[in-house]
């Protein structure tokens, strides 16, 4: 018969140990989750990071079950080994929310090389295919044409006028509207989609996006669209009535002229696609009608002179050497970059399991270009 000493002498020992099992489990999550355990050396065969990892590097995929069909097409990501942080987080949400059942590969671009921190990292999270490639210094630093002294004197301009990032980003914008997708690691592909460090997917894509662009002869994909900053680009459209007027034959006959210009082309009303999302077909930039327009930008030298950014250029170069139905809106894909979002409304909001609030939605707002968009069809 228990004597009541010892039935509390038998419940002190069953907390104390009950105790002992969730302290230990709770440190062993702990470490599993944080940023110690993930700066520990991996060991085992997926994959032992030793010594030197080298910048094509490919991670053998556990067994899925793959779609029987996939497009040419990877992930691009240019990025600073300074952007860790930030783009750890977009990539996870690309893998949870779409790569992890389709495992399209990534390309990670930079202007000095990876360190093998950032590689362990970055190849960490996904099983898919990844390659880290180092920007050549031509295509990445002023180009020798541009005079200095009137690039210099017109950053400073800006930042007296409080021009947003006029001080800033001028070789970034020049690599992304026509030099990026000439780098030899994108080569071998047709589609891409673009990433940036510190974005939000708020909904589940259970279908393939490149396949949509590849079967329907989509060329250019997008989110968010909104206005330019008008002293970012005083002489971008003349510069571009220019080349029109010499190049007349280039333009596609059935264009989305409409979406950029509120008068058949006489001026440019500032609508672009907001480029840090896009998802866009290599070849058509490689194409002679947007090839010949960026060297001709290139040599007017609005990237330096003024901030030209490769978002309103893009967008003028698909609206111009594409067919407006080449064009087209991922409704579908709830995604934020500060400080704008797009959030999927009603049944599609349902159905992507979308967390972001269907309230907080850029899509029509009054610094929204969508509706003009939408006009076009």
């Amino acid at each position: 018969m228990m004597t009541p000493m010892r039935y509390i002498v038998l419940v002190l020992v069953i907390i104390l140990s009950l105790h002992y099992i969730m302290s230990f489990s709770h440190e062993e999550y702990g470490k599993a989750t944080s940023l110690d355990r993930i700066k520990q050396s991996w060991s085992g065969p997926n994959p032992p990071y030793k010594g030197g990892i080298p910048d094509e590097y490919y991670k053998p995929s556990a067994p899925v079950d793959l779609p029987d069909r996939k497009a040419n097409a990877t992930f691009v990501m240019l990025v600073r080994n300074s952007d860790l942080t930030g783009i750890l987080g977009s990539m996870k949400q690309i893998e949870d929310r779409f790569n992890r059942k389709f495992q399209y590969p990534y390309v990670f671009l930079n202007e000095e090389p990876f360190t093998d921190e950032f590689k362990k990292h970055i190849t960490s999270l996904t099983d898919a295919p990844v390659e880290f490639g180092l920007i050549p210094n031509e295509d990445w630093v002023q180009p020798p044409h541009i005079d200095e002294e009137r690039a210099t004197k017109a950053r400073q301009e800006m930042v007296d006028q409080g021009v947003i990032y006029g001080g800033a980003y001028r070789n970034m914008c020049r690599f992304n509207s026509g030099l990026f997708f000439k780098q030899e690691l994108l080569q071998k592909y047709k589609y891409y989609w673009r990433v940036e460090p510190d974005i939000k997917i708020f909904c589940d894509v259970d279908y393939d996006p490149f396949l949509v662009m590849q079967d329907q002869d989509k060329v250019y994909g997008f989110t968010i669209s909104l206005y330019e900053y008008p002293a970012t680009i005083p002489t971008l459209w003349d510069t571009t009535r220019k080349f029109i007027k010499e190049n007349p034959g280039l333009m596609a006959p059935d264009n989305a002229m409409g979406f950029i210009s509120d008068d058949g082309g006489e001026t440019y009303n500032r609508c672009h696609f907001w480029s840090n999302f896009e998802i866009g077909s290599l070849d058509f930039w490689r194409g002679e009608g947007y090839t010949k327009y960026f060297d001709y930008l290139d040599k007017e030298g609005g990237f330096y002179y003024e901030r030209w950014g490769d978002a309103p250029v893009h967008s003028i170069g698909a609206a111009l050497f594409a067919n407006k139905s080449q064009i087209h809106f991922f409704n579908d894909i709830g995604y934020r970059h500060e400080p704008f979002q797009h959030c999927p409304q009603g049944d599609v909001h349902a159905a992507g399991r979308c967390w972001c609030n269907p309230s907080e939605n850029f899509d029509y707002e009054w610094y929204s270009c969508l509706n003009r968009y939408d006009q076009m069809f």
